[in-house]
């Protein structure tokens, strides 16, 4: 008993595409860099209350820079204002309100800088 294989597509696409198929086979796209984080430039610095009982924490956003950069600034605005901080979702978060001091320091870095909140 022998079995026929000659209406069968044995090419190195074979598990894409089958006899009798409809579809073409699948192309691979080429390997796309993430896009870079879209802003208008503008550093804004606020205030914010939420989900933290109270407890007030100055938020800096709209920095363009990779993760490193952001944690290397962070550091650096903890130190200035004594207290803690972190990086979440590509925002510096200080604990306090220390708006003022963080505008005059990112102007001074060569940001352009708003206060944005109350």
């Amino acid at each position: 008993m022998s079995i026929d294989l000659s209406s069968l597509n044995l090419t190195p696409e074979w598990s894409q595409s089958t006899p009798g198929s409809k579809l073409p086979p699948k192309k691979e796209r080429p390997q796309q860099k993430p896009p870079a984080p879209k802003g208008d430039g503008i550093v804004r610095v606020g205030r914010e209350t939420k989900g933290r009982k109270g407890a007030g924490v100055t938020i800096i956003t709209g920095i363009p820079s990779h993760p490193e950069g952001l944690e290397k600034l962070a550091k650096q605005f903890k130190q200035l204002c004594g207290t803690g901080g972190t990086v979440k979702n590509g925002a510096i978060e200080i604990q306090g309100d220390h708006r003022d001091t963080l505008v005059v320091e990112l102007q001074k870095l060569g940001y352009t800088v708003k206060r944005s909140g109350g």
